[in-house]
């Protein structure tokens, strides 16, 4: 029997926040498909079966267990490698099949059919099916409801007391928006159930000092955790003058979450006692997993899959844990003694090293938290889970997350996007010396420049930082004070010196500082009232710094008042350099009616360039929420169904002949390995199919090879020297230009050929009339997605490294604001060398669609690993491309990010 891809198997949150596995029926699963339909109620069997079904037949079983994963396709859905849910396909017809499913009762109300639906559509469109038909009685209103709310473009009709539904399975926006929401639903709800538990299990707790056992223990009840809290020893009767029990099984009461604090090798084992007792999450704060190489790394696969087959979430291993502040759970399940108080910033770390002295750092500066994930490893809870988590809870304004990878990078950016059109997100991003080289991967997948990793963050709304200590200064402006409506700075205080440092420090911020108002060293607290309130009165001010040196007679608490007074009612950002304090004193705090910091306390920085840095990152991040995202436009000329049919072909011969290509990546650099590159017929073609035109070069080894492919262009031509280091330039020692006779080509490649050899690999093509050159290079970054980069192509714009990144798929306004970004950009907009009228200025507009273009192509299909488009002149007739090369690569089985909804996979 024919095997299933192993990319049907999937991993899957539910909508109250549990998990499921789902995977193809095998003809094995014989005895759970009949122990499953024996749980069937009566009812359910009548609205799958349409009449009285009580037990499946032997012949019934055999022919539901057998499939041929191609006109016939059957997935089921298991918890606890228990049969919960089926839901198949056959083939009726070209391109239809007749689709249904069936839920135990159980497990009914949990999302599962829809769930199902997506996965087993997505099965179907990879076998050329692109219609569903089911029938539904009328009153199975569940059933008719997950049809229809599918998203799907759907037809229905009655007939005979059936109704018949149609789906058809092109992806819609509408289906990938309810795709989307369920997703955020799902993974929102299953971090809920980690940070507000009933209970906690603490296994492995130790009545030995300063383990990681005791100490996990103690902080639950040290942090007044609202619910009981059950010790598991082997031995103890009591550990912390707590109940203790030998295992999480005797505990008698229902366990929400456990905290596991055993060796690496009895994790597993303690995972599936936790999975028999029903336990809803683990915080898994034991080392030796992942990190400790590849034994660790098959034994936290082997936790993730035990755990999520039962249908836990898990946060590590080898992380510091978890914290709510909210009163009604105050669950301190960290390895810090220590918790901030309540406040508005949710944070993720990836680091457990780092997260004890970043909740230090945070309970120091005067803030309060919300929530806290330290999540070590990631093998199953990351950043993006948190995000969805954070996305609709009302606790939490700021978002901060302590970064090391990316574990799906598109799903990130396109969450982190959503949010930070809501909540500010700050990211330290760690790593940037290594960005984007996985390991394992081929040398050439060289970083991406620091800046364009910055830029990356900034498109997708995130506010990316260098440091910790930034991340903080930043986090207590958004927690605390309003967002800049503009980059215009009002600067005040009793400092002429420290008023001009600040001023220096808007300029090269990007802000648009005011004259600095000196109050002089004797200004009293009224002076400063008067002054700030001018300074908020006026319109043409859109935030305030204030620097305060104490005088001799310190009147520094009756400015701190002016200060807060004014924060508490106003519409704009106060910042201040006040006594050299960091954070929020005392002197500038509001307080709510429970002693926490809330909004109108004004943040102090220890230096007039701190508090500027964090004023411009706000007023950045203030601007990209107001500005115009663009739109994804309708484009002529795209025809996915053949590029497709173009990439597949190229592939399979590659594979045919041996010649599998090795994975190659979007880097920052060209590509030289032309051997791994399609030819360039099959390049030409393929940018074809998404409007992208390249001009023919036809490879010559003679001066009369050269005069022919010139007659047959037309003239005028360019002869050029095609080798990795010299082609696809517009100018320099490699090419010859305005050819217009069989003279002058002969005596053009004589003289390339004599000085550069055959390695030149000389070629002719028609001349374009001159413009800008430039160069666009695209294709899949491991720590971004797909990647778009733009620059000159122009030896000094490479020399100073001038170019500039955005992430793919391109909004209309993305594509302008990536031509804009570079530095030598002007030389777009104004008069070309040897031009003469506005006419002949560059076609600015028509490099913004080619922009668009390749990023469709390389959203579309991730076996386009890279595109070189160089050079790309620019003139007054459009972007003509001159030079194209591609890389093709075999593609993952499945796109993260793409296709129906999964958790992060480990290898089942």
């Amino acid at each position: 029997m024919q095997s299933y891809p192993k990319h049907w198997e999937a991993d899957v949150v539910l909508t109250d926040g549990g998990t499921a596995h789902i995977r193809p029926i095998v003809p094995e699963d014989a005895d759970l498909l009949r122990a499953f339909h024996l749980r069937l109620s009566p009812e359910t069997i009548y609205y799958r079966f349409f009449a009285p079904y009580p037990k499946l037949s032997n012949r019934d079983v055999e022919r539901f267990t057998h499939v041929d994963y191609e006109d016939r396709v059957a997935l089921v859905a298991t918890i606890s490698d228990v049969m919960v849910a089926v839901v198949r396909y056959d083939k009726v017809s070209e391109g239809e099949a007749e689709v249904a499913f069936v839920v135990e009762d159980a497990h009914q109300g949990r999302g599962l059919a829809s769930v199902l639906l997506e996965h087993i559509g997505a099965a179907a469109r990879e076998r050329g099916i692109h219609r569903f038909i089911a029938d539904v009685l009328p009153e199975n209103r569940r059933m008719v409801n997950v049809f229809r709310e599918a998203g799907y473009t759907a037809q229905q009709t009655f007939d005979e007391g059936v109704i018949r539904l149609t789906l058809d399975l092109e992806p819609t926006a509408s289906s990938q928006e309810v795709m989307r929401a369920r997703e955020q639903r799902a993974e929102s709800r299953s971090i809920s159930r980690l940070l507000f538990p009933e209970s906690v299990a603490v296994i492995g707790a130790s009545r030995t000092a300063h383990t990681i056992g005791q100490t996990a223990l103690r902080n639950v009840l040290a942090g007044d955790f609202q619910g009981p809290v059950f010790p598991v020893h082997p031995e103890a009767k009591a550990v912390a003058g707590v109940r203790a029990y030998r295992s999480v099984l005797d505990i008698p009461d229902p366990v929400d979450l456990a905290i596991v604090a055993v060796r690496a090798d009895m994790v597993v084992d303690v995972v599936d006692e936790c999975a028999r007792k029903g336990v809803h999450g683990l915080v898994v704060v034991s080392s030796g997993f992942g990190e400790a190489g590849p034994e660790g790394r098959a034994r936290q696969d082997e936790l993730v899959r035990t755990a999520r087959a039962a249908g836990m979430r898990v946060v590590g291993p080898n992380c510091l844990g978890i914290a709510n502040t909210d009163r009604s759970v105050s669950l301190n399940a960290t390895l810090s003694p220590d918790l901030p108080p309540r406040g508005p910033i949710g944070f993720f770390s990836q680091s457990g090293a780092l997260g004890r002295a970043i909740l230090q750092r945070v309970a120091d500066r005067g803030m309060g938290l919300s929530t806290f994930v330290s999540a070590g490893n990631r093998a199953d809870v990351s950043g993006n889970d948190l995000v969805q988590y954070w996305q609709e809870d009302p606790a939490t304004e700021v978002v901060l997350q302590y970064l090391e990878s990316l574990g799906n990078p598109r799903k990130f950016t396109r969450l982190a996007r959503r949010l930070a059109q809501h909540k500010p997100v700050v990211a330290v991003r760690s790593g940037g010396s290594s960005q984007g080289v996985p390991t394992g991967h081929a040398a050439g997948a060289l970083a991406l420049p620091d800046y364009g990793v910055t830029s990356l963050f900034q498109q997708a709304g995130v506010v990316r930082v260098d440091d910790i200590t930034q991340m903080f200064d930043v986090a207590q402006l958004f927690a605390y004070q309003p967002l800049p409506t503009g980059p215009r700075v009002g600067i005040l205080g009793n400092s002429d010196s420290l008023g001009l440092l600040v001023k220096d420090a808007c300029v090269r911020s990007g802000l648009k500082p005011h004259e600095p108002v000196d109050l002089g060293p004797t200004a009293t607290a009224e002076d400063f009232d008067r002054a700030l309130t001018a300074a908020l009165a006026d319109d043409a001010v859109h935030s305030v710094v204030v620097v305060f040196i104490p005088a001799l007679n310190p009147i520094s608490d009756d400015v701190a008042e002016v200060m807060r007074a004014k924060a508490a009612t106003s519409a704009k950002p106060i910042v201040t350099t006040y006594l050299g304090y960091q954070g929020l004193p005392e002197e500038l705090r509001q307080t709510g009616e429970n002693g926490e910091t809330v909004r109108g306390s004004v943040p102090s920085y220890p230096a007039p360039e701190d508090a500027v840095r964090a004023l411009a990152h706000a007023t950045r991040y203030a601007m990209w929420r107001r500005r115009d995202a663009g739109r994804h436009p309708e484009l002529p000329d795209i025809d996915g169904a053949r590029a497709r049919e173009i990439i597949d072909r190229t592939l399979a011969q590659a594979e045919e002949a041996g010649e599998i290509p090795p994975p190659v990546w979007f880097t920052s650099e060209p590509v030289h390995s032309e051997e791994n590159a399609v030819a360039p017929e099959t390049a030409r073609d393929l940018f074809g199919c998404y409007g992208i035109d390249v001009w023919e070069d036809v490879p010559v080894a003679s001066a009369d090879e050269a005069v022919a492919a010139a007659e047959r262009l037309g003239y005028p031509v360019v002869v050029k020297a095609n080798a990795p280091d010299l082609r696809l330039r517009a100018g320099g020692t490699g090419i010859r230009a305005d050819l217009r006779t069989p003279t002058d080509v002969r005596g053009a490649f004589t003289a390339l050929f004599d000085r550069l050899g055959e390695e030149a690999m000389l070629a002719v093509q028609r001349m374009v009339v001159p413009g800008v050159p430039t160069v666009i290079r695209a294709g899949e970054n491991p720590s971004f997605g797909s990647v778009v980069g733009f620059g000159l192509a122009d030896v000094t714009a490479e020399l100073l490294d001038d170019r500039a990144f955005r992430l793919a798929p391109l909004t209309d306004a993305d594509a302008a604001d990536l031509v804009r970004a570079v530095r030598s950009s002007p030389l777009l907009f104004g008069l070309p060398a040897g031009a003469t009228s506005l006419a002949e200025t560059p076609d600015v507009e028509a490099l913004e669609e080619l922009l668009i273009r390749v990023s469709r192509m390389v959203d579309a299909f991730a076996e386009v690993a890279h595109v070189d488009l160089d050079p790309v002149v620019v003139n007054a007739d459009g972007a003509h491309v001159l030079g194209g090369r591609l890389w093709l690569r075999e593609p993952p089985d499945l796109r993260p990010d793409a296709g129906p909804r999964r958790l992060r996979g480990v290898t089942f």
